[in-house]
């Protein structure tokens, strides 16, 4: 199904790489540009609830401001004139910035974080903020400050998390660009739920700041869009060294700005659909998966059912998240016990239960996976499995609690095709792969080695092409 208005062919539905053209040869203006898509999320916004804490006149304030130095001949970033919402944990000055939670209803920071930060550096314009879950802790946006986001596909589904506001604002036209932040799969899953594309980097390779926890890998940010192309012009903006990161890769990002542009042809392919066992996932995402590997061959590829050995990673992965969650978010729950959702105040005090011999044992099987994944990847070249192991389901569940007959015990259980990539350090791309009989999307994950993410652009790519599924467009309503 796909939207026939005018508003597909318009605007807002350009790509970002289009948009900038047309922005940076005076073809249109960052004032139409801008107008155009608060046009379109006071049009479609109610339905999906994807953009919150809105400053339609800020935006277009700066779209002025914008076109008046591009008038000058004053330089003009790679993102001039493009709007964008950013994700409501990702601190903005001036802007309202939640987390999705009443403990922050009204906190208005007084400077920008750094993936902001460069977004605005590079020309971009802040439309608002894109809906979280609490504390961005659970695949599913939901929260009681700015209530649900709805998939666009179909609006009684859930749009993933906890980047699920990004994107389904995305999928929807609201914005053609978005930044999220992944621990264990909230790029990817909302990626996969709504047609979108979303990238885990590596660590480091797209730095944060301020970050509590400057040494950890777990989480990470990174941009999603509606095509690979579009991804790699906003990874061109994010990534690159910074000081405030101790492990920032000092590599230049300028190799992610044209298009990943290569021929595929001889690349050896691992498909694994459970990764040996790990975990169960819903029969219509399989059919639609299996379905799409012949792309691959058309390509030139040579694929092959194989699993990377992941024992302990699913340990290694709660035992850090766990960890994680209780530094960062404990004092809260003493503060507010009973202003946190039961689902993240387990998760806290799951951590608060570890000593250093836990913490100990799951950084030695940290290390284990790292050293395993890249040996894997000495015999291939990508991995690709699914994102999600479920559709996109009703969003009156927090989670689902079955998987093909499987009973799936917390909010964390049924993201194993995710988080466990995650804890490996490897960089994941999720590309819209097709959908169910019923309409409802579905993802392809591709892993690739530490530090790929060139490689990962190129072949998403060329994936992206052989299926086109990416271009099919909700109807919204």
């Amino acid at each position: 199904m796909s939207d026939t208005g005018e508003e597909t062919t318009g605007l807002v539905f350009h790509s970002a790489r289009e948009l900038a053209g047309l922005l940076h040869a005076g073809a249109v203006s960052a004032r139409e540009v801008v107008r155009a898509h608060l046009d379109r999320i006071e049009r479609v916004n109610p339905k999906i609830n994807a953009v919150v804490s809105l400053c339609a006149e800020r935006a277009l304030t700066e779209a002025h401001a914008a076109d008046e130095r591009w008038a000058a001949g004053a330089a003009v970033g790679p993102l001039h004139g493009l709007p964008i919402a950013h994700k409501d944990t990702h601190a903005t000055a001036g802007v309202r910035t939640t987390s999705g939670s009443p403990l922050f209803a009204d906190h208005v920071p007084d400077r920008d974080e750094l993936v902001v930060e460069r977004i605005r550096a590079a020309g971009a314009i802040t439309v608002g903020k894109s809906n979280v879950p609490e504390f961005a802790a659970g695949s599913h946006t939901f929260n009681p400050v700015f209530g649900t986001t709805r998939n666009p596909y179909d609006v009684s589904r859930s749009a993933g998390g906890s980047s699920g506001g990004a994107a389904a604002a995305l999928a929807a036209g609201l914005h053609p660009l978005a930044e999220g932040s992944d621990m264990g799969g909230s790029l990817r899953n909302p990626a996969s739920f709504t047609n979108v594309v979303g990238l885990r980097p590596s660590p480091g390779r797209v730095p944060s700041w301020p970050a509590p926890l400057g040494w950890s890998t777990l989480s990470v940010q990174g941009p999603m869009a509606r095509s690979v192309d579009d991804v790699g012009l906003l990874l061109s903006v994010l990534a690159g060294p910074d000081a405030r990161s101790p492990i920032a890769v000092p590599e230049s990002p300028d190799r992610f700005a044209a298009p990943p542009e290569a021929d595929v042809a001889g690349l050896r392919v691992a498909w694994s659909p459970d990764l040996g066992g790990e975990f169960p996932t819903d029969p219509a995402v399989l059919a639609v998966l299996r379905q799409q590997l012949g792309v691959f061959d058309e390509l030139g590829c040579t694929v092959v059912e194989a699993t990377p050995d992941l024992s302990g990673a699913d340990e290694a992965f709660r035992t850090l998240r766990a960890w994680t969650m209780a530094s960062n978010l404990g004092p809260l729950l003493d503060a507010a016990p009973d202003q946190l959702k039961p689902s993240l105040a387990w998760n806290i005090r799951q951590g608060r239960t570890l000593d250093g011999a836990d913490v100990a044992a799951a950084e030695r099987r940290h290390t284990e996976l790292y050293h395993r994944m890249r040996e894997f990847f000495m015999t291939y070249d990508v991995l690709v499995l699914p994102v999600s192991q479920v559709v996109p389901f009703p969003v009156e569940q927090e989670y689902p609690t079955e998987i093909d007959g499987v009973a799936q015990a917390t909010y964390l259980d049924w993201m194993r095709s995710c988080y466990l990539i995650s804890i490996t350090g490897c960089p994941a791309l999720s590309v819209p792969a097709g959908f169910t009989p019923e309409g409802l999307p579905v993802g392809l994950q591709i892993v690739g080695p530490h530090l790929a993410e060139r490689r990962l652009l190129e072949v998403g790519r060329a994936f992206e092409r052989g299926t086109a599924a990416g271009a099919r467009r909700p109807v919204v309503g």
